[in-house]
């Protein structure tokens, strides 16, 4: 008897993910296909990394030409690919400069890095209750989620958290020694959280007071996810550093870090590198994918499948009492529930659409940004069936 994906999966690697029973074999636009050929719509565009769906062809087609023609050079060398992506970043951005690496994570650390270099004597980061900004020990020190650090300990020190949404506590918190106040525009992990009216630009007007940088923590609700290519573009404001990732390449690892010119003037040669950053084809990606969001109208698709999605949750609640909240922006969407949310992210995925439970009690919703009214009304069909 062959051996399985699954069981091979579940034999060698190590344990750390409470993976679904699905090994997907291929996927075409919004839709993944499994081994047994099952098809599935794809509501998560995996952890909204996917923001193009699945085999998009400008992306495909970039990959595979970059793929024979420079696959690594390694950051002591200049290559095409980096300089343009690079370029394209910064125009459609506040920023002046880039630092590429490899993940959402990376471009944390690389954020708490800079900043505390810019700052000199100030070293403390305040972040928010809730928040999620990596793995690695100084973006789970800036994360304000006990229960991930557990463990783990002693984290770095230097970490302050607040309130999310909560503007007097983040002035009461800033203070000589603070070099950044870091904040996600929307709260992902933590369960979709939308702050006040206002929230962002108070931080602004707080760190310009006390000389403390802004961080965006950008990689989820960035690079579209919104409606706009970054969400802090909603509240009219700009940080001094942004992290990016996720849907920065539909698919191929990569991080960014954008940052102005007086802050990214910290780093000189030396102080901060990655191996694989910038590499060639994850930045081939990332030029194919902005290309997409200019020439197919991603980001006015977006707004309008975001608002349809929020409009059909919202009627789905009002017929119901096990349904809490239905909130974000764009089509980055949290459906709270007065009940675990697993369960029925369970049965969503035996019915055929995927989705995500996270922060115990909430459904998430992440699709492509490519999906379509329909697309997304064949979903919410399949919920209210997983739906007890």
């Amino acid at each position: 008897m062959s051996t399985t994906t699954i069981e091979r999966t579940n034999r060698f690697m190590v344990g750390n993910y409470a993976r679904f029973a699905v090994a997907f074999d291929h996927g075409e636009g919004r839709y993944l296909f499994d081994e047994n050929g099952k098809r599935y719509l794809d509501m998560f565009s995996g952890l909204g990394v996917s923001c193009l769906g699945h085999g998009h062809p400008r992306v495909s087609e970039a990959i595979a030409t970059q793929s024979k023609k420079l696959l690594h050079t390694s950051n002591l060398y200049y290559h095409a690919p980096a300089a343009r992506l690079a370029e394209m970043l910064c125009e459609r951005s506040f920023a002046d400069r880039v630092f590429f690496c490899n993940s959402g994570t990376e471009s944390v650390e690389a954020a708490i890095k800079l900043a505390r270099r810019a700052g000199g004597d100030r070293f403390e980061i305040v972040a928010a209750h809730g928040s999620f900004h990596g793995r690695t020990l100084g973006a789970l020190a800036a994360s304000g989620q006990p229960d991930l650090q557990e463990g783990f300990g002693p984290m770095p020190a230097g970490f302050m958290h607040v309130a999310y949404g909560d503007t007097e506590a983040a002035a009461d918190a800033a203070g000589d020694h603070t070099a950044a106040i870091m904040v996600e525009p929307i709260i992902g992990e933590g369960g979709v959280l939308v702050p006040p009216a206002g929230y962002l630009r108070a931080l602004r007007e707080i760190c310009d007071r006390t000389g403390a940088l802004l961080i965006f923590d950008e990689v989820q609700t960035g690079m579209g996810r919104t409606g706009k290519f970054y969400a802090h573009e909603h509240e009219g404001i700009t940080p001094d550093i942004l992290c990016s990732a996720k849907g920065l390449a539909a698919g191929l690892p990569i991080g960014a870090m954008l940052a102005t010119e007086s802050a990214a003037a910290a780093f000189k040669p030396g102080t901060h590198g990655t191996t694989f950053g910038a590499n060639p084809v994850a930045c081939a990606a990332g030029i194919a994918v902005i290309e997409s969001f200019d020439a197919e109208g991603v980001l006015e698709n977006c707004r309008a499948s975001g608002e349809h999605l929020a409009d059909a949750l919202r009627a789905i609640a009002a017929q119901r009492a096990d349904i809490k909240d239905v909130r974000g922006r764009g089509l980055m969407v949290g459906m709270e529930l007065t009940g675990p949310a697993r369960p029925i992210v369970d049965r969503a995925l035996e019915a055929g659409v995927i989705l995500n439970a996270t922060a115990g009690n909430v459904v998430r919703f992440l699709p492509p940004l490519t999906i379509t009214t329909a697309e997304i009304d064949e979903g919410l069909k399949l919920l209210e069936e997983a739906l007890p």
